[in-house]
């Protein structure tokens, strides 16, 4: 919390009272009104307004605090929401159209989403924005309205989705010449932590400092962290986020990521969610948990009465298995995604399901019937939250609606057969144009800009001569 003002902060039961409850909320209001009184309260001077764009990178605006309650308008061109990773621009063509005169989009500020941001020197806020249209209507092809989207379906058929994201990501020393290999961080005992490290005590009080910041942060934010552990690789760590509605998920999401790089540059280091960032150690996942709950009833739909599994979980799970690989550009959304994805790994490469089974695609885990649930196996961290829970609960909508049979669950291991997944950016972007299903859920306009992007991102790296061509074809051809 900010720094007491008795000017501001009254001493005493009387002075206690005249402060709303809202106002102390680390998280949120609900109209704005209450932004004034909660900015003053805190001695906010400048608030960030931030949205997602299509690689999960916040965009967007800052201005003092003061503009930001005077009813002023806020404005992004579309352009950085049809940009590549790299800054470039894909070419017209197969339903993408860049629009000619890059008009501006409405801003708006998701009030819910208001919070402090702890590693500012200054008094500082941010609030995630949606876009829409100068008309009002929701701009289609941006990643929150695309979630946004696909919840409605669901709420068209009286249900409501829960997710529970588990993110994971390396710690890496910095590295300010890309044409060096990562390197893990020096730790507490002076020196950089080896692999095989899992769920090692120790290995995660090697940043002791570090993941104090990490927590403190993510309270000051109003987020929760229900669980954090080492993962396998050097410096890799894994954080879980409680269960929960997915906008709210995907904006923690959003914000964790933030978090996580401020909070590992304070310490002279790096957070990356890249998927495959040193080469012979584990990949880094982002894996989903998703259950589906009748509005009316608030039951769980995977369950039945009498406990047992019910149609809609079978067919969810047949969504999965037939749609998934056509959405795999949103799960492995860059040619290094496809490096975490290789046969005989921690990271499942087929579309089978099983029972407490992780070397499936689908893994359902162990749980009373109440908390029935499928958890997606196949994400990478470095997949933008919004478009990879979009893309997943679409995969098993469209299997309910369908009603699409499963396969039998595998109860042996999966990861050593034949890879079931698209094996490069290209191919998965070739399979997501033909899925029409898919396409229809997610939107048409959203559909052709991300494969847009995506086929521009390929051309790029194509570009890039890589330290094996020079190793290998150098002096040999």
């Amino acid at each position: 919390m900010p720094p007491e003002k008795k000017e501001a902060r009254p001493s005493g039961r009387a002075g206690r009272a005249r402060i709303p409850a809202y106002v102390k909320n680390l998280r949120g209001v609900n109209n704005w009104k209450q932004v004034s009184e909660w900015l003053e309260w805190r001695g906010i001077e400048d608030i960030e307004c931030i949205t997602p764009d299509q690689a999960g990178v916040a965009r967007g605006k800052m201005m003092p605090s003061s503009k930001f309650t005077s009813n002023t308008s806020l404005a992004l061109p579309s352009a950085p929401f049809m940009m590549t990773i790299s800054g470039d621009y894909p070419e017209d063509g197969n339903g993408f159209e860049y629009p000619e005169d890059d008009g501006d989009l409405k801003l708006v500020p998701d009030l819910s989403t208001l919070c402090r941001v702890p590693w500012e020197e200054d008094q500082t806020a941010q609030v995630i924005c949606d876009l829409v249209h100068q008309d009002g209507r929701y701009v289609e092809f941006t990643p929150r309205n695309v979630l946004r989207k696909v919840l409605a379906a669901y709420n068209a058929k009286g249900l409501k989705a829960v997710v529970a994201p588990e993110i994971e990501f390396y710690l890496v020393r910095k590295n300010p010449d890309p044409d060096y290999p990562l390197q893990p961080p020096v730790g507490r005992s002076g020196r950089p932590i080896a692999g095989g490290s899992g769920y090692s005590i120790a290995g995660v009080n090697e940043y002791d400092e570090l993941i104090d910041d990490i927590y403190h942060f993510s309270e000051a934010q109003g987020l929760e962290i229900d669980t954090l552990i080492h993962e396998e690789g050097a410096g890799q760590l894994e954080i879980n986020l409680r269960h929960g509605d997915p906008i709210e998920l995907a904006d923690q999401v959003f914000l964790f990521k933030r978090t996580l790089r401020e909070a590992a540059l304070k310490h002279d280091m790096y957070a990356t969610f890249m998927a495959k960032p040193i080469q012979g150690q584990p990949g880094s996942a982002m894996h989903i948990h998703q259950s589906i709950v009748d509005k009316k009833t608030g039951r769980n739909i995977f369950t039945g009465e009498d406990g047992s599994e019910t149609e809609a979980f079978r067919h969810f799970i047949g969504g999965m298995q037939k749609h998934v690989p056509s959405a795999l550009v949103m799960f492995a959304p860059y040619v290094n995604s496809y490096r975490r994805l290789t046969q005989a790994a921690s990271a499942p490469v087929n579309t089978k399901w099983g029972y407490d089974n992780r070397t499936t695609a689908f893994r359902v885990p162990r749980s009373d019937p109440a908390a029935r649930r499928v958890e997606n196996r196949i994400p990478s961290s470095d997949a933008n939250p919004y478009l990879a829970l979009a893309a997943s609960l679409a995969c098993g909508l469209i299997g309910m609606t369908k009603k699409i049979e499963p396969d039998a669950p595998i109860l042996t291991t999966a990861n050593e057969d034949e890879i079931d997944l698209p094996r490069g950016l290209l191919e998965a972007v070739d399979l997501f144009e033909a899925d029409e299903d898919l396409r229809e859920m997610l939107g048409a306009a959203f559909g052709a800009t991300y494969a847009a992007i995506k086929r521009a991102e390929f051309e790029t790296f194509m570009e890039v001569i890589s330290p094996w061509e020079r190793e290998y074809l150098l002096l040999n051809v």
